[in-house]
């Protein structure tokens, strides 16, 4: 017998959908600003708007903004991008001990009041402020369950003993912990290979999306990464830099969109870079 859907499940099932329209996706993330500062934009994207606008032009999935971002911009994402709010955040001011915690930036609440898609918080897996994060996160869970919103856990193994949190143990770990604890998608790093990729998708029981990192030297090298995530079963990217820190931002996305809804090769999707 198929099992009967609360009501809270089938909006976060209506939501999901939304944002992985054929099972895959592509979100632009826009929390370097509270992360990292202004000094990660290139000027013409210091404009919030600027970037929301060459984003929505080229279709892309999703967008991940802090609450006052996206209370700044709803008028460039409103009706075209699904919004999702990073509810957790820190900045790079903090001292070095201070860099593996994050807080609460926002509420669950905060982010059904702006229409959003889905709510996203972060976990720093292995760090020295695992277990209140962990609490923290538990908090947030429980509250998407109760207005049927999506979670995403952005799933960073990060802590001072840690020598490379990009091993393929480590991330997979992260990854399962993080769909064990409540996440209904999870962005996580990036292994280094196909293979490795591959390893992380199999030990995880929800979707899988890349993080997508510092900028690459070239586009296509990103690109290259995007279709090894996508072969290893990956379910699309998260990306910021890689877009935003580019003039032709729009033309970026659409060659990402390709490449991971369309399963175009590398020299198909770099077309639309030239």
């Amino acid at each position: 017998m198929k099992p009967v859907s609360t009501v809270s499940g089938v909006g976060k099932n209506v939501r999901l959908r939304r944002i992985l329209k054929d099972g895959k996706a592509v979100v632009l993330a826009m929390d370097h600003g509270i992360e990292h500062g202004p000094k990660d934009f290139i000027e013409p994207h210091l404009d919030p708007n600027v970037i929301i606008d060459k984003v929505a032009k080229a279709g892309v999935d999703a967008i991940m903004l802090p609450r006052g971002l996206a209370r700044l911009t709803w008028e460039s994402w409103a009706n075209r991008i699904p919004l999702i709010v990073k509810v957790t955040g820190k900045t790079s001011l903090r001292p070095k001990e201070g860099q593996y915690t994050q807080n609460l930036i926002a509420t669950v609440e905060d982010a059904v009041a702006l229409g959003a898609e889905a709510v996203a918080a972060t976990v720093y897996w292995g760090s020295p402020e695992e277990e209140s994060m962990l609490e923290q996160f538990t908090e947030i869970a429980a509250s998407c369950e109760v207005y049927g919103m999506p979670l995403l856990n952005l799933a960073y193994p990060r802590g001072p003993h840690m020598t490379n949190q990009n091993d393929v143990e480590i991330v997979r770990y992260a990854a399962r912990a993080a769909a064990e604890v409540g996440a209904d998608l999870i962005k996580t790093y990036w292994t280094g290979s196909e293979e490795t990729f591959r390893m992380v998708v199999k030990a995880t029981p929800v979707p899988v999306l890349m993080s997508g990192g510092a900028k690459t030297e070239e586009p296509r090298q990103f690109l290259e990464v995007t279709k090894q995530v996508m072969n290893a079963g990956g379910k699309g990217v998260v990306v910021g830099r890689n877009v935003f820190q580019r003039e032709n931002a729009t033309e970026m996305v659409k060659a990402i969109m390709k490449v991971v809804h369309e399963d175009a090769s590398i020299d198909e999707a770099m077309k639309l870079l030239k």
